[in-house]
């Protein structure tokens, strides 16, 4: 099966991956394509707790794919689209990801150029298919060149989709990391670049209660995609994850490694002072996307709470 990742909360991002859904489909059949929303009849789904069920049937799906296909719009990435990057992954499944973005993203400013705002995207990808130009003018003479943009940006997305399906149909079978060690008293602490208290009180916490523990290591390294890999191998040997997810939304890098987590059956926690809660129709209340809020075990929202989750076994 393949399973499209998308952006679900506007129409024009879910016509998107209804298009890539229909150029798949026509190449393997329509049986072997999961397309989130639309294949969990979403509008239609009556459940105690909606927003749990949907993360269930997704889930699910998630570890036993052929591949899986994400699509990436410009900086601001979708938390829940970067959680599903990681579970997948982490459960051995090839990831393509698709982006028309024209911009390009470096850590510091003579750093190297990446395709993405965090390198753990870049390094997890089994493939990237970037049309960062506007297709050429239509040969004929547009109405008027409002007409003209639109066309150059509609090529765009064929281009950008129909590379998409090919990868798709190459890419090679992905490989599930091995089972975790042990458990150890030790934690990975992901900071959140919104946090105005800055990124050291979780893991002064974390030192407090006699933990070890394990930091970042991607946006310090010479090497990004290097030290991103080194991150994910980082979190296949602690025992807990706690990540800051305070903000406007979870940043990707820390989604996708929820999502990692998630796969290999960490507990996670999300450190949160201030939830907001989004309310879609039928939904419960959510305090993040609902793929971040039901991977994480445990939602903490001082110090103390952060306290007493290190003291349980």
């Amino acid at each position: 099966m393949f399973y499209i990742a998308h952006r679900l909360f506007a129409a024009h991002d879910r016509a998107l991956a209804a298009d890539l859904a229909e150029r798949l489909a026509r190449k393997t059949g329509a049986e072997r394509v999961f397309l989130p929303f639309c294949d969990t009849d979403e509008e239609e789904l009556v459940a105690e707790v909606k927003g749990r069920r949907l993360f269930e049937l997704d889930r699910e799906r998630l570890g036993r794919l052929d591949a899986m296909v994400a699509l990436l719009h410009g900086p601001s990435l979708d938390d829940g689209v970067c959680m599903e990057i990681g579970y997948a992954a982490a459960s051995g499944v090839p990831v393509v990801v698709v982006t028309t973005d024209f911009q390009t993203y470096s850590l510091t400013e003579q750093g190297p150029l990446l395709e993405f705002p965090d390198p753990l995207i870049q390094a997890l990808a089994a493939r990237i298919v970037r049309v960062p130009r506007l297709g050429p003018s239509p040969g004929s003479q547009p109405r008027s060149r409002y007409a003209e943009f639109q066309s150059r940006n509609l090529s765009q997305v064929d281009a950008a989709l129909d590379a998409a399906v090919e990868e798709l149909l190459t890419v090679p079978a992905g490989h599930r990391q091995p089972a975790r060690g042990p458990g150890t008293e030790s934690v990975y602490v992901e900071g959140s670049p919104y946090a105005a208290w800055g990124r050291d009180h979780l893991a002064e916490a974390c030192v407090g209660a006699g933990r070890t523990v394990l930091l970042p290591r991607r946006f310090t390294a010479g090497d990004p995609v290097a030290g991103a890999l080194a991150d994910l191998s980082a979190v296949r040997t602690v025992d807990r994850l706690l990540v800051d997810v305070s903000g406007p939304e979870t940043p990707p890098g820390t989604a996708l490694l929820i999502g990692a987590a998630a796969a290999a059956g960490l507990r996670v926690a999300a450190f949160q002072p201030r939830p907001t809660y989004t309310h879609a129709v039928g939904r419960e209340p959510n305090w993040r996307n609902l793929m971040i809020q039901y991977a994480c075990t445990t939602l903490l929202t001082d110090i103390e709470a952060v306290r007493a989750w290190l003291a349980t076994q």
